[in-house]
């Protein structure tokens, strides 16, 4: 097969500076000198450099030009990474994404490190770190840390331990929420939900079904997540023209708040940040003698296990759970080979499940959401 000349030209870097030719630190030949040496133009061997750095063998220094890198140190089968999820087990999605971690193909290479919590009397925010200090006292090869929420100190107690961990030299992937308030983003890798995009999704579906006065609900105190979840939830009600939409930062438990909410605003429909949320709304709404959906729709956010068996079937978005543990896994292997990276961001689709809740007649339609 005749190779482009581009490949012609990466081929034969890559064959000097394996064969020892030039060795790690070592500067390039500039461009100029590239495109006499091959007979290419400057956009060729530019396109080759390019793919040179994007397969780690070499680093481009703005002003100095282009550097053999040294090698990185290879995963090994010795390297250890910690799970630092200390809502596991009270957050449903975690322990889907955990076992997405265990079955990624790469992680039969590598051991996944749990931690041991502190006494079930401690705060979240206290097991947290706990887990953190004993990642550093092992010094594991990187850690999947979810980000705490639903406490007044998330974001001093996130930044510690994501500070702490980079201090040690230990990579961080975030899973499912960031540290930065949304839009924000950070300086770790960050596998998620495209929450922004969610959100806006399952706005679209009550729309399309006739809603003109929806309401966002969200626990105070949330992740980054439920900010981008409402700030789809916005940019659809937007689209549509209709100012009458509100957000509710609330308890949905707390039934005389939510009552004088209701009479407020007099919703037709709710967008619920999660489906744990809409759980304890529907509820809530029941015992206050509102009809779902006939009065109000309402929708979540998740798919977890019981949403298809609450008093009215939920419809909701179904997080990619699985998907999520496995990219998260192939994006640490990435990040201890090359820290230099830049960060990432890897927003994966989910799927929109239709039940009774949101009163559509195509119930337990299963319709999948793309993103672009």
């Amino acid at each position: 097969m005749q190779h482009t000349k581009h490949r012609q030209v990466y081929e034969a870097l890559i064959q000097q500076i394996s064969r020892g030719g030039m060795a790690a630190g070592d500067r390039l030949p500039s461009e100029a000198d590239l495109v006499r040496r091959f007979g290419a133009s400057r956009i060729t061997v530019g396109r080759a450099l390019r793919d040179l750095q994007a397969a780690g063998l070499v680093e481009r220094r703005a002003g100095s030009g282009t550097y053999v890198r040294v090698p990185r140190r290879p995963a090994t089968a010795s390297q250890s990474f910690g799970v630092l999820m200390p809502e596991a087990g009270e957050v449903e999605v975690f322990d889907a994404i955990r076992q997405g971690l265990l079955e990624a193909p790469e992680a039969r290479q590598h051991v996944l490190v749990w931690g041991s919590r502190p006494s079930s009397s401690s705060s979240k925010a206290e097991q947290a770190w706990h887990l953190c200090e004993q990642y550093l006292e092992r010094r594991v090869d990187g850690v999947f840390f979810a980000p705490i929420e639903l406490t007044p100190v998330k974001d001093q107690v996130n930044r510690r331990i994501a500070d702490a961990l980079a201090g040690a030299g230990i990579p961080v992937v975030l899973i499912d929420r960031g540290i930065e308030p949304f839009p924000q983003r950070g300086r770790h890798d960050l596998v998620a939900l495209d929450n922004r995009r969610a959100g806006a999704l399952v706005t679209e579906h009550l729309l399309s079904l006739g809603s003109t006065r929806p309401v966002f609900l969200g626990l105070p105190q949330s992740a980054s997540s439920v900010d981008g979840r409402e700030a789809g939830f916005r940019e659809a009600v937007r689209a549509r023209g209709i100012e009458t939409s509100r957000i509710w930062r609330e308890t949905p438990a707390d039934r005389l708040r939510l009552a004088a909410l209701l009479e407020r605003d007099a919703p037709d429909a709710i967008v619920c940040a999660s489906d744990r949320t809409a759980a304890e709304l529907m509820h809530s709404l029941r015992a206050l003698g509102r009809r779902i959906p006939d009065e109000i729709r309402l929708v979540g956010i998740d798919d977890v296990d019981y949403a298809g068996l609450l008093p009215v079937p939920l419809t909701t978005l179904r997080q990619p759970c699985h998907e999520i543990g496995v990219a998260a896994m192939r994006a640490m292997i990435e990040r201890v080979a090359q820290p230099d990276l830049p960060p990432r961001e890897i927003l994966l689709h989910g799927t929109l499940v239709i039940r009774e809740s949101c009163g559509s007649k195509d119930q337990q339609q299963i319709a999948p959401i793309l993103v672009d």
